[in-house]
C-alpha cells in the first residue's frame, strides 16, 4: 500500500488543489506565489513530487486530484490505526477515549456506524 503522508508545506499546497480542482498549472503558479509566496519552480518541484506519490497528475498543463480529500484522508486514518494499533479499531478508539469521553452524540453517530456495517 502507498504511504500518504504529507509534511506541513505540502499539506497546504494539496489543500489549494483540492480546493481550485481543476485547475491550470500556470494558475496554481499564482495561487502558490500569492498564499504561500514560492516561486514557480518551487510550485511545479512541489507539484511533481506530489503526481509521483500518484495523489495528483498534471496532464496538458491541466491539474487534477487523483485522490479525493476525502480519501486521502481515510487512507492516512487507516495507516495510522494498523501502524499504531496493529489495526484494531477498538483499540484505537479504546486509547482515544481513554482521556477525552465521547458526547451522547458522538455515541450515537459511531452506534449508526457499527449498525450499518453489520
Amino acid at each position: 500500500m502507498t504511504q500518504y503522508r504529507l509534511g506541513e508545506v505540502e499539506s497546504a499546497f494539496a489543500a489549494l488543489i483540492w480546493d481550485n480542482e481543476p485547475l491550470t498549472s500556470s494558475r496554481l503558479v499564482e495561487l502558490c506565489g500569492e498564499k504561500l509566496d514560492w516561486k514557480k519552480s518551487t510550485t511545479y518541484t512541489v507539484l511533481r513530487r506530489l503526481c509521483q506519490k500518484g495523489l495528483f497528475k498534471n496532464e496538458g498543463g491541466m491539474v487534477t486530484a487523483l485522490v479525493s480529500r476525502e480519501e486521502f484522508a481515510e487512507r492516512q486514518s487507516r495507516e495510522f490505526v494498523d501502524q499504531a494499533f496493529d489495526g484494531s479499531l477498538p483499540k484505537f478508539l479504546a486509547a482515544f477515549t481513554s482521556r477525552k469521553k465521547l458526547s451522547a452524540e458522538e455515541v450515537e453517530q459511531l452506534q449508526r456506524l457499527i449498525d450499518e456495517s453489520r
